[in-house]
């Protein structure tokens, strides 16, 4: 599990099972192969976020946060990105943390991904 800083808010993210059904069952759609669609932008390592799907790694990053609260009672996505009065696209360090959390989560197997913190400005 790790921390990052969307639009001035910290968001806890955890890559594991129940974050690919949290994913499922609010999208339709498979939290993996979303994932992978993201992950083959080379351009993301070369710090160029133009092409990214951003809808997508919002989606991602809800499903993972889900995942760090299970026990609590959760907004839909809706009311979840209603949150975030802005985003700060100038400091991408966020988009980062999520691709890594579930990269570190979902394909590196038997470890758990080391606990990071993202420091506002």
């Amino acid at each position: 599990m790790r921390t990052t800083i969307i639009g001035g808010k910290k968001i806890q993210l955890r890559a594991n099972p129940l974050a690919l059904l949290f994913y499922k069952q609010a999208f339709d759609s498979d939290l993996i192969a979303d994932l992978l669609k993201l992950q083959s932008l080379q351009s993301l390592q070369d710090g160029d976020f133009s092409s990214l799907d951003m809808v997508s790694l919002f989606q991602i990053a809800y499903a993972m946060n889900k995942a760090a609260k299970p026990a609590d009672v959760f907004p839909t996505f809706e009311e979840w990105l209603a949150q975030f009065e802005t985003i700060g696209f100038d400091n991408p360090q966020w988009i980062i943390d999520v691709v890594e959390e579930a990269t570190d989560g979902f394909f590196h197997s038997g470890k758990s991904a080391p606990p990071k913190t993202q420091k506002s400005k």
